[in-house]
């Protein structure tokens, strides 16, 4: 009531700007905490896929253990289970390796 419209109309500017500072805050947060660490892991991932040799031991995500034996271009791989028991994998599904070999000299 006794307050000059333009002192309110100054208040009410700066009370916005205010307002997106905890939302701008939240997203920060939420990007380090979440997003960032989701692309390293991915991106740790990709590599690992990447640099599959025949004679590594791996398991895939339905937690099937075995040994490549054959490395496709087209994104597969040809894993033996057992004494010549041989399946064909998508290359992302694998989840670790286990055992590296040694590059060939």
């Amino acid at each position: 009531m006794f307050v000059s419209p333009a002192y309110a109309q100054a208040a009410g500017a700066q009370g916005a700007f205010t307002s997106f500072i905890p939302l701008i805050l939240i997203f920060a947060i939420m990007y380090f905490l979440l997003i960032r660490p989701q692309q390293k892991k991915l991106k740790d991932h990709q590599a690992m896929v990447a640099a599959l040799r025949r004679g590594d031991q791996v398991v895939t995500q339905g937690g099937v253990i075995g040994k490549v034996s054959k490395v496709k271009d087209d994104g597969e791989l040809e894993i033996e289970i057992a004494d010549g028991v041989r399946v064909r994998v998508i290359r992302s599904t694998i989840a670790q390796v286990l055992n590296k070999t040694e590059p060939a000299k």
